[in-house]
């Protein structure tokens, strides 16, 4: 069947099998073909797709134990981040991490090793994994920071080349309430932004959207969004009947590709300087569901064919923060010049590097950008590949669709030692690969 990742570009023609019972893996694995785990497909390009084979993993989606003192919870890879919320956020219970959407598996989250909006506080998603079972090319392991380190580390941010994670145990925080304080700024320009960040380190939970079309003094000027959980006796009187409200509810789908020629530079400048001045004359603090604080593209699903039929490919490096500054301006004037702004641009402050060897974060700011896929759009993202490398910086696997061998390994130094684990972990042959893998020479060592 045709396969793509989130972006829907590129696309490849991919044999497809779903795991439903670990007893079924050694048949899936027979013979010399190498294979991808795929959970939800929410990785932006080509890192959960391989033609010979592509697994399945959503039918393994069991939650095993749950323990209440510790907040420690075993379940297999295949369960939806959206399902422990459903399950947990009722019981005071909630993830330490969580990305931009609840439509992740638990294997996506550990191999992308997720980042939120509380990376300067908490890390990456990884942190908080106590243990996993990996399924390699000759054996199950269980992998912890005490046992088969070297491959629990490699597998924490590692794309799903070292082997298939068939289940994880990982820790919730407590919560009080489903809602919180949050409080939106407007900023003026990039400095103004950064330093924002700065004074907001406080806070648990922070994240900009950026008018990326903004010139002149106006460069970086953006929408500071910043949050805390609130406690039980915090809440007005009206949400305090149900502090922690979770429901399910009616989404609207997007039907059709929208057309190519709506999304141009005049309807992102139009759409950029409406948000900035509404939230420039409405901002402030409010108390707010965590859903639209933490998931707010997950309003509207199948929300990728905004961009038209051909896909978008999605830009995302980190910068260390002595290069912050200078770089994210850089990029941000590069957009510009080109006319093709990004409908989605986010930033956020990013805290110290995790344990795993291809984990994408690193102290500094993520600029994070979308373009529709059209003639020119390869040849500006390999203009803003080239400048976040000049500047020390390395692009998201989990997002990318178009990057180089050398890029990788000039943004990612523990390349090789990830490649020693992974081979040596599979008997010297890179049993689990991808598109990824080898548009960027993973496999050959």
């Amino acid at each position: 069947m045709d396969l793509s990742g989130w972006g829907r570009h590129p696309v490849y023609d991919c044999h497809v099998e779903h795991l439903r019972r670990r007893e079924d893996l050694a048949r899936l694995m027979d013979g010399s073909a190498t294979l991808i785990a795929r959970g939800n497909g929410r990785a932006y390009g080509d890192a959960a797709l391989n033609p010979s084979l592509t697994l399945s993993m959503l039918a393994m989606d069991r939650m095993q134990a749950f323990d209440e003192q510790t907040g420690l919870l075993a379940c297999e890879s295949g369960v939806l981040l959206a399902d422990i919320l459903q399950t947990f956020v009722p019981r005071g219970w909630f993830p330490w991490v969580v990305p931009g959407t609840q439509l992740v598996t638990v294997g996506g989250m550990i191999a992308a090793d997720v980042h939120g909006k509380n990376h300067h506080r908490d890390g990456g998603f990884g942190a908080s994994v106590e243990s996993l079972t990996l399924a390699t090319a000759n054996e199950v392991r269980q992998c912890s920071r005490a046992q088969h380190a070297d491959l629990f580390h490699a597998t924490i941010g590692g794309m799903g080349l070292t082997g298939v994670i068939l289940a994880a145990c990982f820790r919730l925080r407590r919560i009080e309430t489903a809602f919180l304080i949050a409080e939106s700024l407007a900023t003026s320009d990039l400095d103004e932004t950064l330093a924002l960040f700065e004074e907001s380190k406080e806070w648990p939970y922070s994240v900009a959207w950026v008018d990326c079309l903004a010139t002149g003094r106006n460069t970086g000027r953006s929408v500071v969004s910043r949050g805390d959980f609130m406690a039980r006796d915090e809440l007005p009187t009206k949400l305090r009947g149900e502090p922690l409200r979770w429901r399910r509810r009616w989404v609207p789908t997007l039907p059709f590709d929208v057309p190519a020629a709506l999304l141009n530079r005049s309807s992102v400048r139009f759409h950029n300087a409406l948000h900035h001045r509404r939230h420039r004359v409405f901002g402030g603090l409010r108390p707010t569901h965590l859903a639209p604080f933490f998931f707010p593209l997950d309003g509207i699903n199948a929300w990728n064919r905004i961009y038209g039929r051909r896909g978008f490919v999605q830009f995302q490096c980190v910068l260390p923060k002595a290069e912050g500054q200078a770089g994210v301006a850089q990029l941000l004037q590069k957009v510009a010049d080109s006319g093709r702004g990004s409908f989605l641009a986010v930033l956020k402050l990013l805290g110290p590097q995790g344990d795993g060897l291809l984990s994408f974060p690193l102290e500094g700011y993520t600029l994070c950008l979308d373009f529709p896929m059209r003639p020119g759009t390869l040849d500006l993202l390999d203009a803003l590949e080239e400048i976040a490398c000049t500047h020390g910086g390395r692009l998201y696997l989990a997002k990318d669709a178009c990057s180089t061998p050398e890029r990788l390994r000039q943004g990612y130094p523990n390349c090789d030692s990830f490649n020693a684990v992974r081979m040596e972990a599979n008997g010297g042959y890179p049993k689990f690969a991808s598109a990824l893998s080898r548009r960027l020479a993973l496999d050959s060592g």
